[in-house]
């Protein structure tokens, strides 16, 4: 089972957007029959079979093994990945473009920069499954709280300078079998768990 996996294909992205399939996915982050699936979501096993085969023909569940009951055969599924993103590739008509509106301070700008990030991650991802290599990357995450507006503005131009000047140290453009890598440096006000989802983190 892979840690994340990026639905790509429209179709496969609505059938886990259904709140039951969504849940079912939850449910066989550990294999499950549809028997044992029926009777901890509360639905009857013949719809949980309808729900697990759409999910398998769309490649988010997989078949672990059989077994035989009598003259029943439980089929016992996993899902294919611990978590799944959807990548904008699923609504390509309509997926942001940050060459559209490139204006690097408003916040429009920054989530078709983040839509971006997450369809290519994901085409790379999907590649390096097939391949069995592991994807080259690195990410920071972390939080800064400014006293004012103005530092918040000093701060964005300090880290421009200063990615400006680490790009040109580094980049190559006469590197012979050198590969290109894609910079993202975010900035946005955090936004803070609801009580509802703090209270299922200390559950």
């Amino acid at each position: 089972m892979r840690d994340v996996a990026v639905i790509e294909d429209p179709a496969a992205a609505e059938a886990s957007l259904d709140p039951m399939r969504s849940r079912l996915l939850a449910e066989l982050v550990e294999p499950g029959s549809a028997t044992t699936l029926a009777a901890r979501v509360g639905l009857a096993r013949q719809k949980v079979n309808y729900h697990l085969r759409t999910l398998e023909k769309h490649g988010l569940v997989e078949l672990v093994e059989e077994r035989k009951k009598g003259n029943v055969t439980e089929r016992v599924m996993r899902a294919t990945a611990a978590s799944f993103v959807i990548s904008p590739v699923a609504l390509a008509a309509v997926q942001p473009d940050p060459a559209r509106s490139p204006d690097r301070l408003s916040a429009g700008w920054l989530l078709a920069v983040a839509a971006r990030l997450v369809r290519d991650l994901g085409e790379l991802v999907t590649g390096a499954v097939q391949a069995r290599k592991r994807v080259a990357t690195f990410g920071m995450d972390g939080e800064v709280r400014f006293a004012s507006a103005a530092d918040r503005a000093a701060f964005a131009e300090e880290l421009t300078s200063f990615v400006t000047g680490l790009v040109g140290r580094y980049h190559d453009e006469s590197a012979e079998g050198g590969r290109e890598h894609r910079i993202v440096v975010a900035v946005h006000p955090s936004v803070k768990p609801s009580r509802a989802q703090a209270s299922e983190g200390e559950n």
